[in-house]
């Protein structure tokens, strides 16, 4: 669980996919994955924080042009995730396909 560290998320990345024209919401993860729960608490966090941004009004406040887009979080990490935090991530991408939005993964050295 938290180790008791507020954590103040910022949205990473805002990008426009000119294929899909989909508004892509970039979060990314340098350390290592360890499936601890403080991490896993940490990527729920995050993604609640998307979620608002994206779903609460603040997206379309801010880029306008963005209000009527189809929207996809995706995690850019350094590496693989571990399995428990796959197993997260899965749960994650059910409760969010009630919103139609997809979560994708990214690895990139």
């Amino acid at each position: 669980m938290p180790s008791g560290l507020e954590f103040a998320h910022v949205i990473d990345v805002v990008a426009f996919d000119a294929a899909t024209g989909d508004v892509v919401l970039i979060m990314t993860e340098t350390r290592p994955w360890d499936g601890s729960d403080e991490r896993l608490y940490q990527l729920q966090e995050k993604v609640n924080a998307y979620l608002s941004f994206a779903l609460d009004g603040e997206m379309a406040e801010t880029y306008p042009d963005a209000a009527a887009k189809p929207v996809r979080l995706r995690l850019k990490c350094a590496s693989e995730p571990d399995p428990r935090t796959l197993r997260f991530i899965g749960v994650i991408r059910k409760q969010i396909a009630f919103q139609h939005i997809p979560f994708e993964i990214n690895v990139s050295a």
